[in-house]
């Protein structure tokens, strides 16, 4: 059997005699002290200086990981702006990355909103202007034809984990350009922090494509390419390479693709998941994601996910992925794919989705209306808007992937109290100053009635004398434990099972907290864990995992392995090599 490359060029971790882990150093002085992965700042021992050349450049005083905790939290605590707390914890990451994971542990529910959704979507939009450290890997149209070369440059050798954008769809905010690398280093914080991915599993990938942003290219400090996005064939041999390479390099690796516009996101995920285990999550974690929260809502109303009625605002990645998941789970309930589809309305800027309007994309097909399917209905013009649908329909359910702030109006969500006493209302959408209702308003409108998810944290509802949970739909939810849950089992493909096991084990999860139909974030890592394993054993069922040595293993053994296996935020000892 040939020997395995070590972890990096500058490392790799080995063990002792007892067993014990330890990293073998390949680099000493300031060019050790210059890589964030090795890099303990001031908790270097007197040994480990000595040997590997540190003394004279670090604070003479050696300092425990609480004490370096301690003054790290005081630090971000003087931050005065989200943004300013998300800079900071960057620039911690680029210093020392086992701190970064360290803190973010500590404290994940106070940073998850910092790191991730809503504070990266202002991260992206100001990338070019406060860049200062590189991170992750970026392939441009200037050098695509070079990019198996440019993957050497990658200094670790044993990615499993990559989240790649082009950055065309950011959150509710649109094209980014070159500026969607932040989303990408905001995903993989996660896989690691909630997921247990090593952070030298991890990488995270800019396809700079061009933008069609014409002030981003005309602004001499944009970081990336200057001109218009490319599509067509031209596109699609971009990220063939882009795939091909990846492949070749670092053929354990699962790929998340991330912010694709609408057309395009369900055309790469087809075109590529049966090349390289891949992924969409924005299609299918935020799909996993609302259709836990919906079997959720249903339990808290002792209803059946099936006897309710889903309207959808939003035919883009997410809107339709949502809706492909919900029409999963009511089959899964007992319902034919006809009668499932009979129940999942979804609108978009024109109306309810209907057969004969203009820019019908292939995915949108399966849930568009034709004029026979609404006998009985009323409604005033060429097709039904939302109200009429809501009334007409009589849904009980509204989810908003729109990205339109203020869309959900007090006469709509009042008009659902008609047909249940608790409408559930997902307003999903990011960032926060996207959201189609603020959750105060939709209890107020319902008289607590309302059963409500968003995609950005909002506080809990105080309303006569009662409080009223918001949930949070956050796919952070999902994919970290479905990456995890693949990684671990090596899937040569991610199935629609795995995917829909990822939902089940939230929602089952979430039923410890009685009326909340997600979890707070504080529990993340611990649902991770669970959804990787399932997920893994959904693998095997699905004769798709290429671990052997998992294969045979039942729950608790699996366990066991996944929890061994999660990466955690410790210093390990530095020996020279």
């Amino acid at each position: 059997m040939p020997k395995s490359p070590p972890v990096s060029r500058y490392y790799d971790v080995k063990r002792d005699p007892e067993g014990q882990r330890y990293i073998n150093v390949q680099v000493t002085g300031l060019a050790l002290l210059q890589n964030p992965l090795l890099n303990k700042t001031t908790a270097f021992t007197p040994t480990e200086r000595r040997e590997l050349e540190l003394e004279g450049l670090i604070p003479p005083h050696t300092s425990t990981f609480e004490e370096q905790k301690e003054r790290t939290y005081l630090r971000y605590l003087k931050c005065s702006t989200d943004l300013e707390k998300h800079e900071y914890l960057r620039a911690l990451q680029d210093r020392n990355e086992v701190l970064f994971y360290a803190i973010l542990e500590d404290h994940l529910e106070e940073m998850l909103p910092i790191i991730y959704t809503p504070t990266v979507g202002e991260a992206v939009r100001n990338y070019s202007s406060n860049y200062r450290y590189p991170r992750g890997f970026t392939v441009s149209t200037g050098d695509i034809d070079r990019v198996e070369d440019m993957l050497e440059n990658v200094t670790v050798n044993d990615v499993r984990m990559i989240v790649a954008t082009d950055s065309s769809a950011i959150l509710g905010i649109g094209d980014q350009g070159f500026g969607g690398m932040a989303i990408s280093i905001g995903k993989l914080s996660l896989y690691t922090a909630a997921g247990g991915v090593g952070p030298d599993k991890t990488l995270p990938v800019e396809l700079d494509v061009g933008t069609n942003r014409q002030d981003l290219i005309d602004d001499p400090l944009y970081l990336g390419v200057h001109h218009p996005r490319l599509t067509g064939d031209a596109y699609d041999e971009f990220l063939d390479a882009f795939v091909e390479a990846v492949a070749q390099r670092y053929p354990k690796a699962i790929l998340q693709w991330e912010d694709f516009s609408r057309g395009t996101a369900f055309r790469v995920l087809e075109r590529y998941r049966r090349v390289i285990p891949s992924f969409n999550d924005d299609i299918q974690g935020t799909g996993a994601m609302a259709l836990a929260g919906l079997m959720g809502a249903a339990r808290i109303k002792g209803e059946a996910l099936s006897a309710q009625v889903f309207v959808i605002v939003g035919a883009g990645a997410a809107g339709i992925g949502v809706a492909m998941a919900i029409r999963q789970g009511l089959q899964a309930d007992g319902l034919s794919h006809d009668e499932a589809s009979a129940r999942v309305f979804v609108v978009d800027r024109h109306g309810l989705l209907m057969d004969g309007q203009p820019d019908l994309e292939p995915q949108q097909e399966s849930f568009v209306r034709r004029p026979g399917d609404l006998a009985g209905w009323t409604y005033a013009g060429e097709y039904p808007d939302l109200h009429e649908v809501i009334v007409n329909a009589r849904a009980t359910a509204l989810l908003g992937f729109t990205g339109v702030p203020g869309l959900f109006r007090q006469e709509t969500v009042v008009a659902m109290l008609e047909h249940t006493p608790r409408p559930i209302v997902f307003p999903l959408s990011n960032p926060s100053s996207h959201v189609e209702a603020r959750p105060a308003d939709l209890i107020h409108w319902t008289g607590g009635g309302a059963i409500i998810a968003s995609g950005s944290p909002f506080p809990d509802v105080d309303y006569g004398g009662k409080r009223y949970p918001v949930g949070q739909g956050n796919n952070a939810f999902i994919f970290p434990g479905l990456g995890f849950g693949a990684v671990a089992s090596r899937a040569r493909e991610i199935t629609d099972g795995m995917v829909m096991e990822a939902a089940r084990t939230l929602a089952e999860f979430t039923e410890q907290y009685g009326e909340r139909v997600y979890p707070p974030t504080r529990d993340l890592r611990e649902l991770s864990i669970q959804v990787a394993v399932n997920v893994a054993l959904q693998a095997i069922r699905d004769g798709v995992c290429a671990e052997r040595r998992i294969r045979n293993m039942d729950r608790a053994q699996l366990e066991a392995v996944i929890r061994d296996r999660a990466w955690q935020p410790r210093y390990l000892p530095l020996k020279r090599a």
